[in-house]
């Protein structure tokens, strides 16, 4: 069975910066969407980014747009989210995802990506 692997969360101060990675040890994520989801507690999933895997054409959600930039790096195959001017309401556990396509990842659900990571925790407090 396919398992994302996330890293990189942790704790940070407002108005600092992370940088999460995703890979899929055993499986080539060359075809594939990659994107990045958040879940706040007491909050739905929201879909904050995604890149093709065609042109490496990218989406973001408006909450995270001009803070947050997504990247993939297929000899290492691993999608990157690099997040910048970090507040608080970015805590949440973020998730990564496959999918054929970025349709989908961004705005409401359902978000039914064949493949997920487990999360890890970010938490951006003073």
């Amino acid at each position: 069975q396919v398992q994302l692997v996330e890293s990189g969360g942790g704790l940070v101060q407002p108005g600092g910066s992370l940088r999460l990675s995703c890979s899929a040890p055993g499986f080539t994520l060359d075809y594939y969407a990659l994107g990045w989801f958040r879940q706040a507690p007491g909050k739905d999933r929201e879909g904050i980014s995604c890149i093709s895997s065609r042109d490496s054409s990218t989406d973001y959600a408006d909450s995270v747009k001009g803070r947050f930039t997504i990247s993939r790096d297929n000899a290492k195959n691993t999608v990157y989210l690099q997040m910048n001017s970090l507040k608080p309401e970015d805590t949440a556990v973020y998730y990564c995802a496959a999918d054929l396509l970025c349709g989908g990842f961004i705005g409401p659900g359902p978000h039914d990506m064949p493949y997920w990571g487990k999360g890890t925790l970010v938490t951006v407090s003073s």
